[in-house]
């Protein structure tokens, strides 16, 4: 998704985020391609091209959640270098997709390690080797089954696993203190989800998952977003975890009733929009349509 919108017109508290500097500040607001924005306690987002990315960066380094392409990563690198001299210590994947791993390569000899889901590791490489491109990936060196906590500086990270959903393999990534989550593509904010069977995606269990992250988060967290309709809104609320799970709730249902009524899949690739489903938009429906119907026929 192209994110071409003007950081001055962005939300951007100052006072919150106590490592930019005046001169940091004016070279972010001349930059028109991409937001670049501190959210709260040093933990911020970048967008530009594809998964959005989360990031932290405290007195004692830089944690990066997702990288997008190895020609945008180093638009974030070199923002996040301009804020301080710490060293880049972690880069973490919510999944293995190449909008949010490819730019891994651009950490390269940067970071000192990379961590994400085992599946994760495991599609990111089978990927790799069907399309011949296993050197221009940085692999994560670290990997987890359910949970996994880290210590950053005054910075407590911890990462959840709850089962397959948009693929086998994604994370949501909590930094407490900030109480703030990358979900991934877990959330895709108004917009018509990708859904990777491929991977081990199921849909019923997407439900399952968001359900889990309204237990373990709660009316404070500030959640960054995967993706969204609106390139302005890849954050939000509890509010919007809700509706995602509406979302994956109501096309289930809806594709249930249409195989009970001896629909084909032809037939139900033909809806345009889901009852009960009133704000998602984009292109994408026969995607959750016709995953949909793969996974109640077939498992």
């Amino acid at each position: 998704m192209q994110r071409r919108h003007f950081l001055k017109n962005t939300a951007l508290s100052v006072g919150a985020f106590t490592l930019l500097s005046k001169k940091s500040f004016a070279s972010l607001i001349a930059d028109p391609t991409y937001q670049f924005k501190p959210l709260r306690n040093n933990v911020g987002m970048f967008a530009e091209r594809g998964g959005t990315i989360a990031w932290m960066a405290n007195k004692d380094g830089i944690v990066v959640i997702d990288a997008e392409f190895p020609d945008t990563a180093p638009h974030v690198i070199a923002e996040l270098q301009k804020l301080t001299d710490k060293p880049f210590n972690w880069l973490i994947n919510t999944h293995h997709h190449g909008d949010h791993t490819s730019g891994n390569i651009a950490f390269k000899g940067l970071v000192k390690n990379v961590a994400a889901h085992e599946n994760s590791l495991t599609n990111q490489k089978n990927v790799a080797a069907k399309n011949n491109t296993d050197d221009k990936q940085l692999y994560p060196d670290t990997t987890f089954s359910k949970e996994w906590k880290i210590k950053a500086g005054d910075e407590k990270i911890h990462a959840y696993y709850w089962g397959a959903a948009h693929t086998n393999g994604d994370a949501m990534i909590h930094f407490e203190n900030a109480n703030i989550v990358h979900t991934g593509d877990l959330v895709f904010n108004r917009r018509y989800p990708v859904v990777d069977r491929s991977a081990g995606a199921s849909l019923k269990n997407w439900a399952v998952v968001l359900e889990h992250a309204q237990k373990q988060f709660d009316k404070n967290t500030l959640f960054v977003f995967g993706h969204a309709f609106d390139p302005q809104k890849v954050t939000g609320n509890m509010d919007d975890i809700k509706a995602m799970q509406n979302y994956m709730e109501k096309l289930v249902v809806f594709v249930q009733a249409g195989i009970k009524d001896g629909k084909s899949k032809d037939d139900i690739l033909k809806a345009t929009s889901i009852p009960g489903v009133t704000d998602w938009q984009g292109n994408g429906i026969q995607g959750s349509l016709g995953a949909a119907y793969d996974e109640l026929t077939t498992g």
